[in-house]
């Protein structure tokens, strides 16, 4: 059998064909060598950012895989490939792509799942461009950005009563592993009130995906929503990039005048992605393992959400951050705390207990709820707090028998009332509470005490 003789220039023309680029002459260069996940190449100028095609030269066995500068030294590229490199020899060529570097993006996004590069998953066939669009979205002048005033209804009756929302805001969902994180993101989708969600599975494993969209997003969900996977097994420019976009695609719709609600499962692998193309082309590291890019990555993806100028749409978004060996303190933790509108905290031992949403309401907070909810909402969620905290102070006390009635009011008060706010915070995964009925039964509950 007699094997047909591809030459590079016909490879090269049927990429630019596929990704509908013209075809023309470029400078190229040659691949010296890969360390790790980093190719090298010399020959060639390219801006950081950019992409190349590095295209094994052998008509036997041809093989190509996109890759972005991720930087230069002493005349070298340091590139990171976005998909496998299996077939890629020394000497392969690598050839700067003249790409626009723009997305397509519309309404017919809706309903669909979709990988980093923007390409289907659920096999139902290409998409129609309404817009053209770049990566990076842009940047609004923070004065001229509409304040958060006005509350969100997330369907969760402790967010909305004691950590109450605003439209516009952006906050973290912090835990450990398997305490119920992704079951909350879900709730949140089915019951809070947006105009689009679009949903970011960035580095979870791959079985998470469609037990995600199947079980706990739903049908009904899905049709006006928009998912971007990345599962773990994925390079890490590939987990990099669905991230942003993801977050681009927010930025359409809230420049459409929508209401968006984002989330991002998780913002520890995106971090983590970054770490490992930081390491690879030789950033030292700095905290932890983590070197100074991933600490500068973390505030330019979430300052991207928020809410537009006055009369604009807004980006409610949600960030699942994990906290390893349930330490708050971890460095992704604690810098993603910095530059969040507030952090919900999931407690492993609320999770043991059956008590769901594992919600630590003492370590929790919502750094705008003072400005999007009643000043008698305000009191009712402080005085909640305060006696849940005493209960929860006075826990091994109460349980051996040890507590004297009467050494404390406050104790006593919310030893009395423990069942009520007990069944307060806990709610099923199929039951949907709005904001006014949650400050209702929230004000009644200290009525009630009171009376």
């Amino acid at each position: 059998m007699r094997l047909e003789r591809i030459s590079f220039a016909q490879r090269l023309a049927s990429y630019h064909e596929a990704i509908q680029l013209p075809a023309q002459p470029v400078l190229e260069g040659r691949l010296l060598r890969m360390v790790g996940l980093t190719l090298e190449a010399e020959g060639l100028r390219a801006a950081v950012g950019s992409r190349c095609l590095v295209i094994n030269d052998d008509s036997y066995h041809p093989s190509q895989v996109e890759a972005e500068v991720m930087g230069f030294s002493a005349g070298k590229l340091f590139l990171m490939p976005v998909g496998s490199l299996v077939g890629i020899a020394p000497g392969a060529r690598v050839v700067p792509l003249h790409s626009t570097g723009r997305l397509p993006m519309g309404r017919s996004m809706l309903g669909r799942v979709l990988d980093g590069a923007g390409r289907a998953l659920d096999g139902k066939g290409g998409m129609k461009a309404e817009d053209w669009v770049p990566m990076d979205g842009p940047v609004i002048n923070p004065l001229k950005r509409h304040p958060i005033d006005e509350p969100l209804d997330v369907g969760i009756r402790s967010i909305n009563g004691l950590l109450t929302v605003g439209r516009g805001q952006r906050l973290g969902l912090f835990a450990g592993t398997g305490v119920g994180k992704s079951v909350l993101l879900g709730m949140m989708t089915r019951f809070t009130k947006a105009d689009v969600i679009v949903v970011g599975l960035i580095g979870e494993r791959g079985r998470e995906v469609k037990e995600f969209i199947e079980h706990i997003l739903g049908e009904e969900s899905l049709k006006r929503s928009v998912v971007v996977a990345s599962p773990a097994d994925e390079a890490p420019l590939m987990r990099l990039r669905a991230a942003q976009y993801c977050t681009r695609i927010a930025e359409y719709f809230r420049d459409k005048g929508q209401n968006v609600l984002l989330l991002m499962d998780s913002l520890t692998r995106y971090a983590q992605a970054q770490r490992e193309i930081a390491l690879a082309i030789g950033e030292p590291p700095a905290t932890k393992g983590y070197p100074p890019s991933v600490f500068a990555k973390l505030p330019s993806l979430v300052e991207r959400a928020g809410n537009a100028e006055q009369g604009g749409g807004s980006i409610t978004a949600f960030y699942t951050v994990l906290s390893e060996g349930d330490d708050q303190q971890d460095p992704i933790a604690d810098a993603a705390r910095g530059v969040l509108d507030g952090h919900i905290v999931l407690s492993r031992r609320l999770a043991e207990e059956g008590h769901y949403p594992a919600i630590d309401i003492e370590a929790s907070i919502s750094r705008v709820m003072p400005q999007v909810v009643s000043p008698d909402h305000l009191r009712a969620a402080q005085r909640f707090k305060q006696l849940w905290s005493r209960l929860q102070q006075s826990r091994d006390l109460i349980s051996v028998g040890a507590y004297v009635p009467g050494g404390d009011p406050d104790t006593d008060l919310a030893i009395a009332r423990q069942a009520e706010m007990i069944t307060y915070l806990r709610q099923g995964l199929d039951e949907s509470e709005t904001l006014e009925p949650s400050a209702g039964r929230l004000a009644a509950l200290f009525q009630l005490r009171q009376g």
